[in-house]
This record gives C-alpha cells, structure tokens and sequence, in this order.
C-alpha cells in the first residue's frame, strides 16, 4: 500500500514536473494587443508574477516564479517599462527583465543646441525638469580633466540622437552626453586633440560661435578662419550670436538683435569685448569641432549673410560694407513683394462684404415685390 502511493506521488511529482516545463518553454500571449507594462522599482517578484498573469503576458506565475527563484542569487529583475508585442515563452520573459530591455524614447538634439534649448527639448521628450537640468549642467566636475576652465558644460553636450528609458534622470542624460563628446574627441578627433595642453576651451568655444553662425558645412572652416584671423589681429569678433547668447544667461531672450542688444554688458558679448567668449554658447557637432582645430587659410576678414543660408566675405572693410549694403537691400526687397502678395491674397474687409450682401438682399426683395405686382 505504501509502496503504491509513494508510486503515485512519484508519477504525480512528474507529471507537475513535466507540465511546469512544457509550459516553460511554450510561447503565450494572452492578449490581442501590444501590452506596455511598468515595473515599478522595488517590485518583488512575486508581484511581477502577478502582473505579467493579469495583463497576459504568461499564462501562469509559477514556471517564471521558478525561473526566477533559481537564479535569484545571480539576477534581480530591473524595474523599468516594457514592451511585449508577440507571444514569448516564460524563460524569454525572465531574461528580458533581467537585461532590462525596456522601452527607449528617441530624442533628438540638433547641433548647436544650447543648454536651455536642451532643457526644453528633455522637458517635452522625457519630462525632465528644465531648471533642475540646468542647474546639474553648471557643475563641471565631468569635463574638468579636459577642461579645467569651463564655466559650464556648455560645449560638452553632444548633439546626436539618443534614447532614453522613461523616468531617466538629468544626472544619466548629462553624463550621456558628455561621454558621447568624448568619445567622439577620442576617436574622431584624436589627431587634434593633445589630453592637458589646453587647446580644448579654446576649440570648443570657437567651435561654438561656428556652428551658430552658419549651417552649412562647407562653410565652417572658412568661418573658423575668419575668427582666427581677428583674434590674431586683435580685432573683436563682433558675432552675433554671443549677443543673442548673453541675453539668454540674463533671462532676457532676444529674437531681434537691436542696436542696444550690442551694448549689453556680458562678457559674452564679443561686441564689447576682445578674444573669444568665457566659454561655448553653444554644443558643436563634429564638423565644426573640426573646423575650429582645421581653420581654412585666407585673408577674409567679413562675412554677412547672402540671405540664402550662407555667407559673402570680404577681405576689406569697404568691400564688407558694399556687401552689408547690398544684403539690406536685397531683404527690404524681399519684404516688399511679401508685403504685395500678402495684400493681394487678402481677403476682401468684412465690412465693404456685409454692405453688399445688404444691397444684394434689398435688391432681391424689391425684384420679388415687382413679380408678385405685375402693375
């Protein structure tokens, strides 16, 4: 008797067995439609079991309890948010919590973003806070063997294409993206860049002013020339975007430069004084970065815009003049034919409309007068 029931118990013990491991290694997908789970951090296993039972992801707790408990000493389950779009198997189940592969988010910085355009696009991505992003970037403790004089890490964020899981912090993003600015000085630049001969403030700051003040690549060495040569001669760089640049640090955003802009005192502001700026006003990708180590050889001096995204320069005052004239004069024209083909697709003053619809309605009244009184 009791050897049939120890018999029993045997055959009963494996056939769990045998059900736990088919079911282990069978695909399951309980519902019809793309499921996004969170896992909060500090969820203990067994409420992971229950979660990805009752959104259906597995069809049963215990096969991926099992799992879980058996490797429990050398993986913890991440907490994060996950996507599971097809039927997977409980043992693929664990290993995705275990290597974390949770959703990421794309998010775009375009090169020559600055800071507080940065903060702003995190904010509306990823919902960081913009003031607290701002704060963590003034601290330059990240770039400080590279760049002991920085004031802030302006320059050192990398303009790329990331992805970010959600709730990520400012500290994960900013520590991002100075090292993807290292690596891309490592192994992009390396031949430019000489680790502690202080060459780096100088190039990522010029690089900077570059980048703002042109978007075409082809131009950025010509530009970086023109720079150097100023600053070799003395000459103030008088670059716009410095201006621009210092009313952002002041709180006071400019989308117009005026006369008066170039009179704030900032030393940013390469109008009022000489050499280049405290600091980058702005974070260059890798072709201005290498323009500012590469600056073209010339003799230009000027450059104002031709109105079309690039450049004319000049090699003397009066001819820079003669080509700032001939840039006014082009805009004035411009903006009056937009003046002209705005008016002439205006539509008609509502008040001259109404008038005549008021005629055209007593018009109307007195022809149905006169055909119901043919006298």
């Amino acid at each position: 008797m009791r050897l049939k029931l120890a018999l029993m118990v045997v055959v009963l013990c494996l056939a769990g067995a045998a059900w736990g491991a088919w079911d282990f290694f069978q695909p399951y997908r309980g519902s019809e439609v793309p499921v996004v789970l969170e896992i909060p951090s500090g969820t203990g296993a067994p409420e992971v079991a229950d979660l990805l039972v009752s959104r259906g992801v597995v069809a049963h707790r215990w096969p991926f309890l099992v799992r879980y408990w058996i490797g429990r000493t050398r993986h913890r389950l991440k907490a994060g948010e996950y996507l599971f779009d097809r039927p997977l198997r409980p043992l693929d189940v664990y290993r995705k919590l275990i290597i974390g592969d949770v959703i990421l988010y794309s998010v775009v910085v375009p090169e020559g973003s600055d800071r507080f355009d940065i903060a702003r696009i995190l904010a509306e991505r990823m919902g960081i806070n913009p003031t607290e992003f701002l704060q963590r970037t003034e601290k330059t403790t990240l770039i400080h063997d590279l760049d002991p004089d920085a004031p802030t890490l302006e320059g050192y964020l990398f303009p790329d294409t990331y992805r970010f899981p959600r709730h990520v912090t400012a500290d994960t993003i900013i520590a991002t993206m100075v090292g993807r600015f290292r690596r891309v000085i490592r192994t992009k630049l390396h031949d430019d860049f000489v680790p502690g001969s202080g060459d780096l403030h100088a190039a990522v700051t010029l690089a900077s002013l570059v980048e703002k003040e042109t978007p075409d690549p082809a131009e950025r060495p010509v530009v970086a020339g023109v720079f150097t040569r100023r600053l070799e001669k003395h000459m103030p760089l008088q670059c716009d975007p410095t201006v621009i640049y210092a009313a952002r640090l002041a709180d006071r955003p400019i989308p117009v430069i005026h006369a008066s802009d170039l009179k704030f005192d900032s030393p940013f502001n390469t109008y009022l004084h000489g050499g280049l700026p405290p600091g980058p006003i702005a974070n260059p990708g890798e072709i201005s970065l290498r323009a500012a180590f590469h600056p073209a050889d010339g003799d230009e001096l000027y450059f104002v815009s031709n109105n079309h995204g690039g450049h004319v320069f000049a090699k003397t005052l009066a001819e820079h003049q003669h080509n700032v004239a001939v840039y006014r004069r082009k805009v004035a024209a411009e903006r009056r034919q937009a003046s002209a083909v705005a008016a002439a697709n205006a539509p008609a003053p509502q008040v001259r409309a109404k008038a005549t619809r008021t005629r055209g309605a007593k018009k109307s009244v007195i022809q149905s007068q006169q055909k119901a009184d043919p006298s």
